[in-house]
């Protein structure tokens, strides 16, 4: 693409990775300001090119980028581990100098400063693309519920990018950034990372500060990272979870020591509970991961995942869509008409529900919790699908609510449970769909299940 030697952006191969783009401008120091600004131009023209996937809400321009590219002189690259890195930002997360929409036109506002976690890798010197493509309030796990459009699938432009996190997912897996930014409340930085073929970490509820963020539910959402790999990942959430004093939710990471285990022993759900929602293909796949894991090392036994599958359910079939109800009530009680029909249809359910159906599904949350909690601790870890299926676009238009319901089976208990979570690329589908899995522990062992992965399940 360059002269300098910069990977060229290629759709079908995972480019733009942050020890490659660092490692050119090291390599160059005094050209390094040079390729960043060749880079940039490169970035917008290859984000025209596929402005039909529906990617971005809004973009900086060639001036305003700059603007970022001139600060960067004042942050030795030596010091400051993000130097020159292009990352996206979910609409939901504001940034100064673009409008925050949550993708409903009418909610619309301009933030006066950026969101804690967007300053802090600002400040290891990562540089702001725009602002991505949601399901509307980050309500979906599909990609589609937006009125800027559906967000097509990297790998696939007919299939589901995934949601809410579509744009955000899309933008790496493409190579239009390094690393982006999402949301995950119930499975919403996941599943697009499963269907784009890339990293998607779920951190612990607190560890990212939720300040500068629109909540879905403010108990259980997280600001969740994408990238192309493990290490990746590792560096990006080293430079984000810093503790922000004025978010009333915030925990200070405990840890960031890694697994030094030599054997590691991974737990798997027994096969009569593990869902593929009339996909065949799917548990050859899985069953391909877990012989990996294996040939790489892990222990691996069955557990029982009941108790993680009756917490799922809770979420949206119980009183915590109401939290969502909470986040939206001006919305909701006066202006309702501005919202998708989908999302409208499903905040609107809160109403069903009383402060005593409240506490009553807390207190069972809380069983489940001790039963989860149980099993988990038997293990290092425990192994699930992100998903059991994808799904068309079509597919998807057709029966909204219950093919929304089928990706979440996975995903939506991890928030309620307090638990942290990983999901990495294994494999294919015989029609190039990816196929991925999911590592997740107890609340703080993020960087344990990165190194899991790493050894496990190496990219």
């Amino acid at each position: 693409m360059m002269s300098s030697g910069l990977p060229s952006f290629n759709a079908s191969k995972n480019k733009m990775k942050v020890s490659e783009l660092r490692g050119i401008y090291l390599a160059e120091p005094d050209r390094k300001y040079q390729i960043l600004e060749e880079l940039i131009d490169t970035i917008l023209v290859k984000c025209g090119e596929y402005k039909d996937y529906n990617i971005w809400i809004s973009l900086f321009d060639k001036t305003q980028l700059i603007t970022y590219i001139q600060q960067l002189k004042d942050k030795p690259i030596e010091t400051h581990p993000l130097w020159g890195i292009p990352f996206a930002v979910k609409d939901n997360i504001d940034l100064c100098g673009l409008s925050t929409t949550a993708a409903c036109p009418d909610y619309e506002y301009s933030p006066k400063q950026s969101a804690f976690v967007v300053e802090q890798l600002m400040n290891a010197g990562a540089i702001p693309i725009g602002k991505t493509n949601l399901d509307q309030f980050a309500t979906g796990l599909v990609g589609t519920r937006s009125p800027y459009g559906a967000c097509k699938n990297s790998v696939d432009p007919k299939m589901i990018s995934g949601g809410s996190s579509s744009g955000s997912a899309v933008a790496v897996a493409l190579g239009l950034v390094s690393f982006s930014l999402g949301t995950d409340t119930a499975g919403s930085g996941r599943i697009p990372a499963f269907l784009n073929n890339i990293v998607g970490v779920k951190p612990t509820v607190g560890t990212l500060s939720a300040s500068g963020l629109i909540p879905a539910c403010r108990t259980l959402d997280t600001i969740s990272i994408f990238t192309q790999n493990h290490e990746d990942a590792e560096l990006v959430y080293s430079s984000a979870a810093i503790y922000d004093l004025n978010d009333d939710y915030a925990r200070p990471l405990e840890s960031k020591t890694e697994l030094s285990a030599s054997s590691i022993t991974i737990g798997v759900p027994k096969d009569d509970q593990l869902a593929w929602f009339d996909n065949p293909e799917s548990p050859l796949l899985f069953s391909a991961a877990i012989k990996e894991i294996k040939k790489n090392g892990a222990k691996v036994v069955s557990i029982d995942f009941e108790p993680f599958k009756k917490a799922a359910n809770l979420l949206y079939s119980g009183p915590w869509v109401a939290e969502r109800y909470a986040a939206m009530q001006e919305i909701m009680e006066n202006r309702p008409e501005i919202l998708h029909p989908v999302t409208r249809n499903i905040v609107s359910q809160a109403t069903n529900y009383s402060a005593v159906d409240c506490f009553k599904a807390m207190y069972q949350l809380q069983s489940f919790k001790k039963q989860a909690d149980t099993v988990l601790s038997q293990v290092d870890s425990i192994m699930i699908p992100t998903a059991g299926t994808y799904y068309t676009i079509e597919q998807l238009e057709s029966d909204p609510v219950q093919l929304n319901t089928n990706l979440g089976y996975y995903t939506n208990f991890m928030n309620l449970l307090d638990y942290s979570a990983l999901s990495t690329p294994k494999g294919s589908y015989k029609n190039t769909m990816p196929f991925g899995v999911t590592f997740f522990g107890a609340a703080f062992d993020d960087f344990n299940l990165l190194a899991i992965a790493k050894k496990l399940l190496p990219l």
